[in-house]
């Protein structure tokens, strides 16, 4: 290639999670994710975490100062198409994830507000939820919890009982994100409905079949994939819906490494494997 040719820069994400050894969530499942979509991730890590495919053991906040260095330096060298939002460890961590993204108002941001590990490890005190509604909520294009973390992100002291997904959602948008997507994995019922709201309301709705065992990093995966298809050019609804696909056809084909949860496999697609899964959206 003559050296006067120039390679088009893929996709950019700049993503703020913590680090987990086993690649099956976090900033590495993170990656994987957006490379497997043509992206280039770019990386803040938020917090370093000991576990295993069993659960989280550990998890060692990095310090607000340190987390902003590595923002401003590759923000400062490299555009950012979208930003996604993991785990955060700690007050400080999202106040500071909070002063960095609204230097970029511009920049579309996915938030993955991670407070409980899979297996249902506590990785969010109520200070840190309180910090996430007041700094970055305001910030959010779209907010993807799973049922239990829209409902503690939601909870209010008048509650009598446990407020449906569409009220959880309703407030949550009344807060200051612009899109809203529950997902179901943690529901009991047959299949796996996930919903988007906006402002108006129920925006979609997306039935999967639910597949058997338990999966470490879907939120994750579902997250970046929504991020990597709005840096690609997708609008949110869009994102949104391919985004789905892609994740689940990475739940279908995950594998179990370890003793504990599967890991999605992201690149299913470049396998070679003939029998490909389909999807059962409705």
């Amino acid at each position: 290639m003559p050296p006067t040719a120039k390679i088009p820069v893929p996709p950019v994400v700049l993503t703020f999670a913590a680090s987990d050894p086993t690649s099956g969530a976090g900033i590495q499942a993170d990656i994987l994710t957006l490379a497997s979509l043509g992206c280039h991730p770019l990386t803040a890590i938020t917090a370093i975490t000991v576990q295993d495919t069993t659960g989280v053991h550990s998890v060692a906040p990095v310090s607000a100062e340190l987390l902003e260095q590595q923002a401003r330096a590759v923000l400062e060298d490299i555009p950012v198409a979208t930003f996604k939002l993991g785990l955060l460890g700690s007050v400080e961590v999202v106040l500071a994830v909070a002063e960095i993204v609204a230097d970029y108002p511009e920049i579309p941001l996915i938030f993955d507000p991670v407070l409980a590990s899979g297996r249902g490890d506590d990785l969010s005190s109520n200070d840190i939820i309180s910090a996430m509604r007041e700094m970055l909520l305001p910030q959010t294009t779209l907010l993807t919890p799973n049922a239990p973390e829209a409902r503690r992100l939601a909870e209010s002291d008048e509650d009598e009982e446990e407020p449906s997904i569409a009220v959880c959602a309703q407030r949550l948008i009344e807060m200051g994100a612009e899109y809203v997507l529950i997902t179901g994995t943690h529901e009991n019922t047959p299949q796996v409905v996930n919903i988007l709201f906006g402002a108006e309301g129920e925006i979609r709705r997306d039935t999967w079949e639910r597949l058997p065992g338990s999966y470490h990093g879907s939120g994750c995966t579902l997250a970046s994939a929504i991020a990597g298809c709005i840096a690609g050019g997708a609008n949110v609804e869009d994102a949104v819906r391919d985004a789905q696909d892609y994740t689940w056809q990475a739940l279908a084909n995950g594998f179990r490494a370890g003793m504990g949860q599967f890991i999605p496999d992201r690149l299913f697609w470049a396998r070679g494997d003939d029998d490909e899964s389909t999807s059962d959206a409705k």
